[in-house]
């Protein structure tokens, strides 16, 4: 918390207008009037509010806001409660005053506007400036015109139930550096941001340096670090070392920009050290790290050192490829076009991602047998990586069912991130298991997390299936021109709801391994494979 402030919690509220009837058009109610008594019929305005609403409704909301009348502008909206909470947070607990709001042309029912206004604290002040829009929506029961009320209206980076503070910073700042000491900022590196600001939370007062007076996003989420908006006071920047390299950083940074959800992570398999991660996203989350998602057929990768490990069978050994396969009721198919080998390999079912030929397979495997993989050699699952940053570390729990099947191809009740997938990659590459670090845990004392790893025998046979998809399979179109020791795995995972599979890509070039990921970005080679290509080619 920071000293001296008080903060005040901001009630993020969302509500879903209820389509009525053309524009401008009325309906005919009966209401009641004075002491009781029936009322002849009202005309009751239904559907969008119209030009002159919107303006009269937004024109009364900015005029209050800029006069600190928090309840009053608070009742322009159609959640007062919530509005009258941010608004006045935004004056009293982030001290913000003079405001002036510029409204912009409106599109229909949103009105864009500018904020120009002054923050102080402690006898110190600056300007503040930036850009937010609102919506003018009817009351479902008013019938009125009112702002559409989200947090986002104050402040375009305030989400539900954050909080706007202005005081001392809790954690000093920090100076980032890249392992060769090159300095590391969220303005080179945009998808740093978050990242810095965790890293400042965790270790500002390690590095040494003196609070700063700052305004601030306090977010809901208590795990989560506060976003810097306006420095009043710099304070003295403590440097800290991290593992990043700022030419692969910058190259995951240019790859992620031409898609859009995109995140990627690149390791060095030989310590752990995590070399680069970016995030194309308009939620400015960290999927890199905190992602959840089904990994798809980059999971093969840890399904089929479960059958090498477990005597099923070897990368020269049979999987066969049919049509589709059915396990427990349900029934999977492959990719489309994808011919049948009812002679084919591991190697070649892995290599082309045949999805049946690992679903064959989920009648040999016990239920908890690719729980046990991913916990025991690949470290994955167990909840105890101390990456240096919050982090998610996996989940592949022991699901019966279709869902044994499911989850050998990478679908089921599987969930990874694109670190947990890099990280895969560099225990295939390497057979060790290396908790990826950020920071290096001499740093705060912190214990990684440990695993034993793959055998040498599985280490050579995975590597070879990972190095034919990456020159002759399904990966090879992305990794095309890569040289060296290269391996890779594409992935596509089906989601409810979406009208494009997520693509999934991890591989391995020298030392450095990563993995990318691209919401709705079509199959693994499409999108995620590019980025990971793009980034390989850096060598760290």
């Amino acid at each position: 918390m920071r000293k001296g402030v008080k903060a005040a919690v901001v009630g993020g509220v969302f509500a879903v207008m209820v389509g009525g009837a053309g524009y401008g058009a009325f309906n005919v109610v009966s209401a009641l009037h004075g002491d009781g008594g029936l009322g002849g019929p009202v005309p009751v305005k239904t559907g969008p509010p119209s030009r002159d609403e919107v303006k009269e409704t937004s024109a009364k909301f900015f005029a209050s806001w800029e006069k600190e009348q928090a309840a009053k502008a608070a009742s322009y909206t159609n959640f007062p409660d919530a509005a009258e909470e941010l608004l006045t947070a935004y004056g009293q607990a982030a001290h913000i005053t003079d405001v002036k709001i510029t409204p912009g042309a409106a599109s229909g029912t949103t009105v864009p506007f500018s904020v120009r206004a002054t923050v102080s604290y402690g006898g110190k002040s600056e300007p503040l400036a930036y850009r937010s829009r609102l919506t003018v929506v009817r009351g479902t029961s008013t019938h009125r015109p009112l702002v559409d009320w989200q947090p986002s209206v104050v402040h375009p980076e305030l989400r539900k139930s954050d909080t706007l503070v202005t005081g001392e910073s809790a954690s000093p700042p920090i100076q980032a550096v890249d392992r060769n000491g090159a300095v590391l900022t969220r303005d080179k590196y945009p998808s740093l941001g978050p990242i810095l600001d965790e890293l400042r939370a965790k270790y500002g007062d390690r590095a040494g340096g003196t609070p700063a007076v700052e305004l601030s996003i306090r977010h809901a989420d208590t795990n989560a670090a506060e976003t810097t908006l306006l420095t009043l006071a710099k304070g003295r920047a403590g440097k800290l070392p991290t593992t990043l390299s700022a030419s692969a950083q910058a190259a995951a940074e240019r790859a992620v920009q031409r898609y859009a959800e995109s995140s990627v992570v690149a390791v060095k398999p030989s310590t752990g050290e995590v070399l680069a991660v970016a995030n194309h996203r308009n939620d400015g989350w960290n999927a890199a790290f905190l992602g959840r998602l089904a990994p798809g057929s980059t999971m093969k990768i840890i399904s089929a050192a479960t059958l090498i490990d477990n005597g099923i069978t070897t990368a020269s050994g049979p999987a066969p490829c049919p049509p589709d396969a059915m396990w427990q009721g349900q029934t999977f198919h492959n990719l489309k076009g994808m011919t049948p080998d009812k002679h084919a390999t591991l190697s070649q079912s892995f290599a082309r991602s045949c999805n049946t030929a690992f679903v064959k397979y989920a009648d040999s495997v016990k239920v908890d047998s690719l729980t046990k993989e991913a916990e025991e050699r690949f470290g994955l699952g167990r909840d105890n990586w101390k990456v240096g940053i919050p982090s998610f570390d996996g989940s592949v729990p022991a699901s019966g069912g279709p869902d044994t099947a499911a989850n050998l191809i990478g679908q089921g009740q599987v969930q990874m991130s694109p670190l947990n997938m890099a990280s895969v990659s560099a225990t295939a590459m390497t057979g060790r298991f290396l908790q990826p670090l950020i920071v290096s845990p001499k740093l705060d004392d912190r214990e990684v997390a440990q695993a034993k790893g793959l055998s040498a025998t599985t280490v050579a046979q995975l590597r070879q299936m990972m190095n034919r998809t990456a020159t002759s399979g399904t990966a090879a179109a992305a990794m095309s021109g890569l040289t060296g020791s290269i391996g890779a795995k594409t992935g596509s995972a089906e989601v409810d709801g979406q009208a494009r599979s997520n693509s999934w890509f991890t591989g391995y070039r020298g030392d450095m391994a990563a993995a990318a990921m691209t919401q709705e970005g079509g199959h693994g080679g499409d999108a995620a494979g590019p980025i990971v290509a793009a980034v390989l080619r850096t060598g760290g």
